[in-house]
């Protein structure tokens, strides 16, 4: 489909037809493990890259690539590959790119189990983190290294929801000549397509906004095309693969893959050998999502606006931050960055500390206390104890997030409804 049309249209229409053999205009699910070859050629030029063409849904399957397609059409993006789970794609993204020996500058306000990740799993084999201060784009700089191989930040920190300068990051990886790597969740390309402010890669937990339902894990990374691999300093993409007779990822690859290597390395090696796919069941799952991102998100945005203003205001509330609401921190960026709204996502402090936090969220009725966020339901958690609790109490703090805080995934209900559950459980406290 072309990429003239609207962000509307493409969540619909993206990376399908109608299927030239039953006529079927729903995208099918092809719940199959493999399939089959036409000859022994055939199946040779498709493990060889010399073809297009399925081979077993570890590698990709035929319900997945319509998610992948529209997805990459939505993002701005060359290409995309599927995941099990964000969690997946984050991993394998930086897997793709670093070796052991080799270091990321990453925001230090981070999801808890990316943070994890970077800090305590990572450095076992041999990959290392220098975290920087999302609110400061020079610390940024400051931290790079002549090991340093990529930049990570999230475009709006979980749970902190300090709003990443995507632009002024650019220029600074641009400047090193290193990917910058964006965590897109809590924006999704609806509010900000990060590629188009100068990201190079792309992250979206389709579990989230994208799924918008709570009904199934999954992750997908975005790939602009547009970054140069073929700098020594990326070994990983210019030492000849010994997997693949020695291909040169950077050098290699014959006409439009030429463009992709980072896609491509990424479906051919992590997705291929360490196997996280995403289940087609999934895929299909977040492709209903995806029709109606365009219609949930501005009522997401709303939502969370209405009771940012509430909860400024109540007498029960000690602290507040929203990034599209007038003195947070992060305002003046989201004027400039988030024109369709500020996202579905509030955090804030009660009176009372974490004790207090507790017995908010033991009293709420409509909103659901669970683990996730971006679903068409309100949600609520206390990060600190849960999310985040693997982190240490320093870890904590640099992160932005205090023993108080309490994060709330508005969702899609009546908006007096929402603000009518929250007042009856500040009450509590």
């Amino acid at each position: 489909m072309s990429t003239k049309h609207s962000f509307d249209t493409a969540a619909i229409h993206a990376g399908q037809s109608p299927d030239p053999v039953t006529q079927a205009r729903a995208v099918p699910l092809y719940r199959s493990s493999s399939f089959t070859f036409k000859s022994v050629e055939h199946a040779a030029r498709l493990f060889a890259l010399q073809e297009a063409g399925n081979i077993y849904s570890r590698l990709g399957n035929p319900t997945n690539e319509v998610l992948e397609a529209r997805v990459s059409e939505l993002e701005g993006a060359a290409a995309s590959v599927a995941f099990a789970s964000g969690t997946a794609a984050v991993f394998a993204a930086i897997s793709a790119i670093a070796k052991a020996g080799d270091e990321l500058v990453s925001a230090s306000n981070l999801y808890g189990g990316s943070y994890t990740m970077f800090d305590a799993i990572l450095p076992d084999y041999g990959i290392h983190t220098r975290f920087a201060d999302i609110k400061d784009p020079s610390s940024f700089e400051k931290a790079i290294g002549p090991a340093t191989k990529l930049i990570y930040v999230e475009s709006i920190g979980n749970p902190s929801l300090d709003l990443a300068d995507v632009p002024a990051l650019s220029a600074i990886a641009k400047k090193h000549h290193l990917p910058l790597v964006v965590d897109g969740t809590f924006t999704t390309p609806y509010l900000l397509k990060t590629l188009e402010h100068g990201a190079d890669i792309v992250i979206n937990s389709l579990t989230k906004w994208m799924g918008g339902h709570g009904t199934a894990i999954g992750g997908i990374v975005s790939d602009a095309g547009r970054f140069d691999w073929s700098d020594p300093k990326f070994e990983l993409f210019n030492r000849p693969d010994p997997s693949y007779h020695g291909l040169r990822w950077a050098k290699d690859l014959p006409g439009d893959l030429a463009r992709i290597p980072f896609a491509l390395r990424l479906r051919t090696v992590p997705l291929r050998n360490l196997g996280a796919c995403l289940a087609p069941d999934n895929a299909w799952l977040f492709l209903q999502g995806l029709e109606t991102l365009h219609l949930r998100m501005p009522r997401h945005c709303e939502n969370a606006l209405a009771v940012a203003r509430f909860l400024k205001k109540h007498a029960k509330v000690a602290w507040l931050r929203y990034p599209g609401i007038e003195g947070d921190p992060s305002y003046a960026l989201s004027q400039r960055l988030l024109q369709k709204g500020s996202g579905g996502m509030v955090v804030f402090g009660a009176k009372g500390g974490r004790e207090g936090g507790a017995r908010f969220i033991d009293s709420l009725k409509l909103f659901s206390h669970l683990a996730n966020v971006g679903d068409a339901k309100s949600l609520a958690l206390h990060p600190a104890s849960t999310s985040h609790s693997q982190l240490s109490d320093e870890q904590q703090a640099q992160a932005g997030l205090s023993p108080d805080l309490v994060r709330l995934s508005i969702g899609l209900e009546g908006e007096q409804d929402i603000l009518a559950d929250l007042d009856q459980a500040l009450g509590a406290i």
